[in-house]
């Protein structure tokens, strides 16, 4: 298959973007700029001891201006794949873990969780479970009206 972007250019890549986009909203890289985009995350402030993998982005096909570049950036690789869902925890350690709070998300944060409750509900420090939670009426209402257009059923 082809790729459909540099910077998802595996499967891995394509399974944990989900996860890891939210912090395109963030101050936090998601590893443009380095030869595993959106299988890493990390930045310089996070720290040492909690996040033992490094990498320094720099300017390649992918990536113009990574986020920063030039910089040693404490991070996660992922190595297994997780779960198909969302995985919001990784995002909260990273906000708990960033020295200046009010920093952390910038304005793309809400466009991409499509309104401001998620970042609302991290800086209340909500656990992940708690969040999950919080969607399944939504979850249930949207089930709901998509029946009506399934022609196939799942069971």
């Amino acid at each position: 298959p082809v790729p459909p972007s540099p910077n998802l250019p595996n499967y891995k890549a394509i399974r944990l973007y989900p996860s890891l986009c939210f912090f395109e909203g963030t101050n936090v890289s998601v590893g443009r700029g380095t030869e595993f985009p959106f299988q890493v995350f990390g930045a310089p402030f996070l720290p040492q001891e909690e996040y033992g993998f490094k990498f320094t982005p720099q300017p390649n096909t992918g990536a113009k201006y990574p986020k920063h570049e030039g910089k040693v950036c404490n991070g996660k690789k992922f190595d297994i794949l997780p779960k198909a869902k969302i995985n919001l925890i990784h995002l909260i350690k990273a906000y708990k873990n960033a020295p200046k709070k009010s920093e952390f998300f910038n304005d793309f944060f809400n466009k991409l969780a499509g309104n401001k409750t998620l970042q609302s509900k991290i800086k209340q420090n909500w656990s992940a479970d708690k969040i999950y939670r919080s969607w399944s009426n939504g979850l249930e209402h949207f089930k709901n009206i998509r029946s009506q257009y399934m022609y196939y059923s799942a069971n």
